[in-house]
């Protein structure tokens, strides 16, 4: 029997859409075709946004798509339109800044009316079957009797749009000071959590660049207390149920204040940055959970997220089947107490202790959530047993656990899709963990995934498309994907000296400059020229989970007017931060990126060029330490490159320091090297 609807979503490749794809909804993805058909038949456009590992876009699903009666209200009324965030991020700016104008907040599902021109009129998160149904009658009741309403409202609301966007040029001349972080941070800190680390709410994100950012800060400016808060929080996020003990990697959130009980699907990019984070505090430190943390986390990585050609995964589901069939968030990594002492044997006294399986780990329905309260050093005085049969122990306990779990529990499902920008943070991850541990593998991994972004989502024009899937690349690509893999790529560059990712850095920026850049207020916008326009055209630049792509994009800038004499690069990343500088203080955990950029003018920047056969050598040595307030450009051999010219000697390798193209006498030894930096 033929279904009385035409869901088009089987030819899509998105996982988000393919799990639709069997809606009784007429379904249709966001293109030009379906756009058009709104526009002649004069139908309002229902928009309904999410993820594939969104736990209640599942529940919206279940209660209300897959209900025959709800999609035969949708399909009468509305032009419907399934879209995946991950893959359209500028869909879900234009309509997650509507819905947060109009009810003050947002996330995810997140569902909007539009009028077939694509202005929005209505939205909100997820409904109950109930007041979805109910909403949908009235939109379409009132369209039918009174449309101008509609209209008026649609024509306000994108007023108000712009404003939300607006950045507005700073005429005076660019000046930083260090005065406007010192009071963005004392504001901040009124609502850190000094005990558990993070902010004192719940639910806790991770936000790694917010303790990147402090971590630096901390650092240049010897503030104790600071860096003792950011130790803190990167301690409890290691031993919180966040953190997978099991298999590695960390799920995206702690619905409480101790980060224990996480909303438990893993995405590449949270993870991505919590690498960096760790391994450049591992630098700072030398705590050995950091490294502890790093390792675990890119070896989940390695086993789950990575394809055999390099390429990374976007995220793995909240939610499993349990050992009854039943769809449960969490099921595949909680553990009952008769579970553990069977899989744990004699051991089960000292690993009870060390995963508090008791009520501080219980979490609902007899299942435990692992998470750790003390050090291996502070458990081993209190249990006497030394750290290294702690470690040995531990090892043999994840080993079994995993094994158990691969093999007789239900795996989550896979979002398989390849994302460029997160795949340009998980780049800059191995890189950072390649700096802080030297480890070979990491490197390699790195520079596989380079490989692979520059083979198979690179363009013909010089351009960059979103994702791949399938053996095709598709979606022209945003300023996220052009920012995250230029970072990407200067990084691989200062661990490589391999001028080939210097270029493409610098090929892809002067991209952005020519399809994305906004000559108003030296921003770009998020969306290039080439693509067909949306209700409105989106500035991101406030720093959320990822950090904004307008405030990486000025740390690139920044980067590459050191390593070529192009004053564009420059001048666009000091203009660029000299505009969102009066917006910092309103709000600083919206600005981290930008307050790190801010940091490389009011405190010594050093340009570190180290020149001659052992070049490479001492890059290590210096990376080995913790200098975020450098680049570096290295060569062993001699180079017409502006940076090396001059610099190189057959016998002898130097080193340079340089702050504002000023430069001191060159030395042979990281160590005298390091004195000159006064670090």
């Amino acid at each position: 029997m033929e279904h009385p609807y035409t869901n088009d979503l089987i030819q899509e490749t998105s996982p988000y859409l393919l799990q639709h794809a069997h809606n009784p909804v007429d379904w249709k993805p966001w293109n030009e075709q379906t756009l058009a058909q709104a526009k002649k038949e004069n139908k309002l456009l229902l928009i309904s946004i999410g993820y594939s590992s969104c736990h209640w876009c599942h529940v919206m699903e279940h209660e209300s798509f897959e209900n025959t009666e709800v999609a035969q209200l949708m399909n009468a009324h509305f032009i419907n339109i399934k879209v995946d965030r991950e893959e359209r991020p500028d869909v879900d700016n234009v309509y997650m800044n509507a819905v947060q104008l109009m009810t003050g907040r947002g996330g995810w599902p997140l569902n909007a009316i539009a009028l077939p021109d694509g202005r929005p009129v209505w939205g909100g998160t997820y409904f109950p079957k109930e007041e979805w149904t109910s909403a949908l009658e009235q939109i379409a009741k009132l369209y039918q009797t009174a449309p101008e309403k509609l209209i008026e409202y649609a024509e306000k609301l994108d007023q108000g749009m712009q404003e939300m966007d607006a950045i507005i040029p700073n005429e005076s001349t660019p000046d930083f000071k260090l005065e406007t972080l010192q009071n963005a941070i004392s504001q901040w800190s009124r609502q850190w959590d000094t005990r558990q680390g993070g902010l004192n709410r719940a639910p806790k994100f991770m936000m790694p660049n917010n303790y990147l950012f402090l971590l630096r800060y901390a650092h240049q400016n010897q503030d104790q207390e600071i860096l003792e808060y950011v130790n803190t929080t990167l301690e409890q996020i290691a031993f919180g149920g966040v953190n997978d003990h099991v298999g590695g990697g960390f799920a995206r959130y702690s619905v409480d204040t101790k980060w224990h009980v996480p909303h438990f699907e893993k995405m590449l990019y949270d993870n991505a940055q919590l690498v960096s984070l760790y391994a450049l505090a591992y630098t700072k430190t030398k705590n050995l959970l950091y490294k502890e943390t790093v390792y675990q986390t890119l070896a989940f990585i390695a086993r789950e997220m990575t394809t055999e050609d390099g390429a990374f995964y976007s995220a793995i589901d909240a939610d499993s089947l349990t050992a009854d069939g039943i769809l449960e968030e969490g099921a595949y990594y909680v553990w009952t107490k008769n579970e553990l002492q069977t899989l744990i044997g004699d051991d089960f006294d000292l690993f009870k202790e060390y995963y508090n399986i008791n009520s501080y780990g219980k979490w609902e329905k007899d299942n435990y959530v692992l998470i750790r309260q003390d050090t291996d050093q502070d458990f081993s005085k209190e249990f006497d047993i030394s750290v290294q049969e702690i470690i040995s122990k531990k090892n043999k306990w994840h080993e079994d656990l995993l094994r158990f779990r691969e093999s007789k529990k239900e795996k989550p499902r896979l979002d398989d899709k390849i994302l460029t920008s997160w795949n340009g943070l998980m780049i800059k991850g191995y890189v950072d963990a390649y700096r802080a541990f030297n480890e070979e593998e990491f490197l390699t991994a790195a520079l596989k995934n380079a490989t692979f972004i520059s083979t198979h989502l690179l363009k013909e024009d010089g351009g960059l498309n979103r994702t791949f899937k399938n053996g095709k690349s598709t979606i022209n690509g945003y300023l996220e994907d052009y920012a995250a893999i230029v970072d990407a790529f200067i990084a691989l560059y200062e661990v490589t000296a391999d001028n080939q990712w210097l270029n493409k850095a610098k090929q892809l920026t002067d991209y952005t400059f020519e399809h994305f850049q906004n000559p108003e207020n030296n921003l770009f916008f998020f969306t290039s020229n080439q693509d067909p326009s949306l209700a409105s055209r989106n500035t991101e630049f406030y720093d959320n989970v990822i950090p904004s792509s307008n405030s990486i994009m000025a740390k690139n800038l920044f980067m590459l007017s050191h390593y070529y004499s192009d004053n564009t690069y420059g001048d666009t990343a000091k203009a660029m931060l000299h505009n969102i500088q009066p917006s910092i203080e309103q709000s600083p955990t919206s600005f981290s990126n930008w307050m790190d950029g801010i940091l490389n003018y009011t405190m010594p920047f050093y340009e570190l060029v180290i020149v001659g056969k052992d070049a490479e050598v001492l890059r290590q040595e210096f990376d080995s330490h913790y200098i975020p307030n450098k680049l570096t450009a290295t060569s062993t051999i001699k180079s017409d490159q502006d940076i090396f010219k001059g610099r190189y000697h057959d016998d002898r390798t130097f080193i340079y320091v340089c702050v504002n193209n000023t430069c001191q006498l060159p030395v042979e030894t990281v160590k005298a090297a390091l004195k000159l930096m006064e670090v």
